[in-house]
């Protein structure tokens, strides 16, 4: 059985369509009842529970298992810190995997992680795996650059401003790189793992084919959605202190840790997933095709 933990989210969604239809089964995690009636509808098995909540872990995995652990947020909103949901709630995962005896242990990653990163995101993400890797279970953890695709939040969110704005506003230069790998190519790489976890034991940084700065890639959905508009650079300083009045706010449009990494590059190896998986994945413009409609 492939279990799930994160299948109401981005990359998660796509995954348990993606698996049951290939004949895999699969069971999932679902934190609320509307959430656990979406899946059940799909064809998933469900169970009702919480990573940060241990108690409601027990008992939903069995010895064989794999685990998919997806769980993450991008920004802290109340009680869900990065601490709580990335480290403690792996933890959780983890604890109950061991319990269990599960066969693999998969956990999602991002590139960069590192715990002395300068952004909270990073740092918790490093600390999830070291969990991972100190479990004993047989794991996978990947370490991919920005994942875009149909409901992906980086790629709404700009394509909001960018038909909304006269202008396409770019904080700082907009020079750091990122390597945008397409969600369709994801799930290549995921259907090989768990076909074969023992083949894809390790961490493995994983990117689309091109290297990108911000501007190109913002560049790149101006024209897929035909509102190409000039750009507009803002000063650093400013979007720093414009986010740290509004991070009081329930939902700000940017927090100072996106900021952050909008300052440095986020890239891999080019030939990471034709390297690792025997396959060439999409480039940024061909899969905005699939996806962006004018």
């Amino acid at each position: 059985m492939i279990f799930i933990a994160g299948a109401s989210g981005f990359t998660g969604g796509h995954l348990v369509g993606h698996l049951i239809r290939k004949g895999f089964g699969v069971k999932a995690l679902a934190r609320s009842s509307a959430t656990l009636r979406k899946l059940s509808a799909e064809g998933c098995q469900v169970v009702q529970g919480d990573i940060t909540d241990p108690s409601s872990l027990k008992g939903v995995l069995s010895a064989g298992d794999i685990v998919i652990h997806l769980v993450g947020i991008i920004e802290e909103k109340g009680d869900s810190t990065f601490q709580k949901v990335h480290v403690d709630g792996t933890a959780n995962m983890v604890q109950e995997a061991k319990a269990a005896g599960v066969r693999h242990f998969f956990y999602q990653s991002a590139l960069g992680a590192d715990l002395r990163a300068v952004t909270a995101y990073l740092r918790t993400k490093a600390g999830a795996e070291e969990i991972v890797r100190a479990s004993g279970i047989p794991f996978t953890i990947f370490r991919p650059s920005l994942i875009i695709g149909p409901w992906d939040g980086f790629t709404k969110r700009m394509l909001e401003i960018i038909r909304m704005s006269p202008v396409i506003p770019v904080p700082g230069r907009g020079d750091a790189r990122f390597q945008p790998l397409y969600i369709q190519d994801w799930l290549v790489c995921m259907q090989r793992l768990i076909e074969d976890p023992a083949a894809f034991q390790g961490t493995f940084e994983i990117g689309g084919p091109e290297h990108l700065t911000y501007r190109e890639i913002i560049l790149l959905l101006a024209s897929a959605s035909g509102h190409e508009r000039p750009v507009v650079n803002l000063p650093m300083g400013l979007m720093k202190f414009a986010a740290s009045a509004m991070r009081l706010f329930p939902s700000p449009p940017v927090t100072a840790d996106q900021l952050k990494m909008l300052e440095q590059d986020n890239i891999t190896d080019i030939d990471s997933v034709s390297g690792y998986f025997g396959f060439q994945p999409m480039r940024l413009g061909e899969a905005l095709k699939e996806f962006v409609k004018e």
